[in-house]
């Protein structure tokens, strides 16, 4: 399958489940986060502001913020500039995509990033990802060396995804 077929058969999946729903499937999957050593051992970590239909991290950035440096991205152009998540009370409009994000300064010390949780329409079993095709996370994971997850709902694991010089693959996958 091509990465447009893939795409629409995710989106047709996940308009299976509610809101509500698609919180609950992220439960397991945010407490296997949480036992995992990359994670335990991290003190900075990059997650995301969930939209509707990604693995839910909002109550995951809240919890976490008060014990971790937690980064979330803010689209600015073409390209995502970190910025330390302060609480809810700092997050402003996002530009891009609706998704609200911290109004502080950029982040820049990409050396001091532990760990980045990095969601997807799909992954597959060798750890490829595959994005919403406009390359934000591929030109950022470039610039950094850390470990990097990929979360995703079981039916977002495939057993191949197609992938092209530019996608960068993840270190692990966690699905559940």
């Amino acid at each position: 399958m091509d990465k447009q077929t893939i795409r629409k058969q995710i989106r047709e999946a996940k308009c299976q489940f509610s809101l509500e729903e698609k919180q609950q499937l992220s439960l397991p999957i945010l407490n296997n986060i949480e036992g995992h050593s990359l994670f335990q051992q991290a003190q900075t970590v990059m997650l995301y502001w969930s939209m509707k239909d990604e693995v839910h991290t909002h109550d995951f950035v809240e919890k976490w913020y008060q014990h971790k440096r937690i980064l979330l991205p803010s689209i600015n152009g073409d390209e995502l500039v970190l910025k330390q998540f302060e609480g809810m009370d700092e997050l402003i409009a996002g530009e891009g995509f609706g998704i609200p994000e911290p109004a502080g300064d950029p982040f820049t010390a990409y050396n001091e990033i532990d760990l980045i949780i990095v969601p997807g329409i799909a992954f597959d079993i060798q750890n490829n990802r595959l994005g919403r095709g406009r390359g934000f996370y591929d030109k950022l994971l470039k610039t950094t060396n850390c470990p990097k997850m990929g979360i995703c709902f079981d039916f977002q694991l495939l057993s191949a995804i197609p992938t092209e010089p530019h996608d960068m693959p993840m270190d692990v996958v966690i699905s559940i």
